[in-house]
C-alpha cells in the first residue's frame, strides 16, 4: 500500500511541477552525457532487480510521445536508524550533490520534499536524458568523480533509494 501511494504521489508531483510551470521550461534540449557506459540501475533499493527499465526515443507503444527523453524520479528515503537525517541529505544535494548531477550531464527537473504524513524523511527528484544509454553513462560518471566520493563519505546518509523510469505520455506537455 505504501508503495503504490508513493507511485501515486510522484506521478502526481511530477504532473503538478509540470503544469506549474508550463510548456517554455521544458522545450529546451538535454544537456549532453558522459561518454561511459553503465550496468543497469536497480529498480528498488540497492540491489539487482532484473533487466533495466527501458525509456526514451526508442521506446514506442500506445499513448506514448515520440521521441520523449528518459525521466527518472528517484526517491531518498532517509534510514531511520542512520547514518545521517533528512536535513543532512539536503545539505548534500543543496551544497554538492545538485552541481555534481549537472556537470555529468543530468537535466534536472526538480526537487521536492513531500509533506505526506510518514514521508517527512523523504527528498525525492527528476531528471531527464537523451536516452536510457546517456542515462547510464551519466551516472557511472558521476558515481566515479572523486569529489562525488568524498562528499559521499564526509556527508554519509544512510537511503533507501527508489527508482521509477518513464516516458513522457503523448499529450504531455512536457517531453
Amino acid at each position: 500500500m505504501t508503495q503504490r501511494f508513493r507511485a501515486s504521489s510522484a506521478i502526481l508531483i511530477t504532473g503538478v511541477f509540470a503544469a506549474a510551470m508550463g510548456t517554455a521550461a521544458f522545450s529546451q534540449a538535454p544537456t549532453p552525457a558522459a561518454p561511459a557506459a553503465q550496468a543497469p540501475a536497480p529498480q528498488r533499493g540497492r540491489g539487482p532487480a532484473g533487466p533495466p527499465a527501458p525509456c526514451g526515443p526508442s521506446v514506442t507503444g500506445k499513448n506514448i510521445a515520440a521521441g520523449s527523453r528518459c525521466f527518472e524520479l528517484r526517491t531518498y528515503t532517509v534510514r531511520a536508524e542512520g547514518p545521517g537525517d533528512i536535513n543532512l541529505i539536503h545539505a548534500r544535494f543543496r551544497d554538492h550533490t545538485d552541481r555534481l548531477l549537472r556537470k555529468h550531464g543530468m537535466d534536472i527537473i526538480g526537487f521536492w520534499q513531500p509533506t505526506n504524513a510518514g514521508m517527512e524523511n523523504t527528498l525525492m527528484y527528476l531528471v531527464a536524458y537523451k536516452d536510457r544509454a546517456a542515462r547510464d553513462a551519466a551516472w557511472k560518471a558521476f558515481q566515479s568523480d572523486p569529489e562525488w566520493v568524498k562528499v559521499r563519505t564526509d556527508m554519509n546518509v544512510g537511503l533507501q533509494v527508489e527508482s521509477i523510469f518513464m516516458n513522457a505520455a503523448d499529450y504531455s506537455a512536457m517531453k
